[in-house]
């Protein structure tokens, strides 16, 4: 694109969730700017009960706090085995200061039982944009299947991806490349999702 767009708050304090959100626009003649780069922005405490309102809160509450566009996102691991857990609560299923070992470790003590067969799980990104009032303009989700297996395979990735196996490449995401997983991750595909209706949105404003 020849113009520049507006510049748009990234909602996230982890930095790992941070790199893959700007890979994805890396594309774009976006401004970006990392609310953990910001100070003076408060961290938004994830207290709603989906997916969907923790990237609007966070997108509404960051934007109103910057006066700038910004983009939320909140995501998260549900197995079917468990019912749908860890779900709103993957980054602190082993407590509010778990690391991602712990949280790792306490999702196979919970699947110690359960066949590989019946291992099923899907990994679930929400985005939320919010313009510069707080009000949110766009929603989107994306989604990508797999297996938890029984140990940590591959270094890497972040969260849970030593233990999500991809079936069609027998690789879980902490083996595959940064390049595979910025096309086939439930982020990628939220993105794929987004970006068509950002830039139409941020060009008509």
């Amino acid at each position: 694109m020849a113009e520049s767009l507006p510049t748009i708050v990234l909602a996230s304090r982890n930095r790992k969730k941070l790199r893959e959100m700007a890979d994805q626009l890396t594309c774009y003649r976006l401004q970006l700017i990392s609310a953990a780069d910001l100070p003076h922005v408060p961290d938004v405490e994830e207290g709603a009960h989906s997916f969907a309102e923790n990237a609007a809160l966070k997108a509404a509450s960051v934007a109103r706090a910057t006066g700038h566009w910004s983009l939320g996102d909140d995501s998260g691991l549900e197995v079917d085995a468990l019912n749908g857990a860890p779900g709103v609560l993957s980054s602190r299923y082993a407590g509010s200061n778990a690391a991602d070992g712990d949280n790792n470790r306490k999702l196979l003590e919970q699947l110690a039982d359960v066949p590989d067969q019946q291992r099923t799980a899907r990994f679930v990104c929400y985005l939320a944009v919010a313009d510069p009032d707080g009000t949110i303009r766009l929603q989107v989700d994306g989604v990508c299947r797999g297996r938890i297996i029984q140990a940590d395979r591959g270094g890497g990735g972040f969260g849970y991806d030593p233990l999500f196996l991809i079936p069609e490449y027998h690789r879980t995401f902490g083996e595959l490349s940064p390049v595979v997983k910025s096309v086939l991750s439930h982020r990628a595909r939220a993105f794929q999702r987004l970006l068509p209706q950002l830039v139409a949105l941020l060009r008509s404003s």
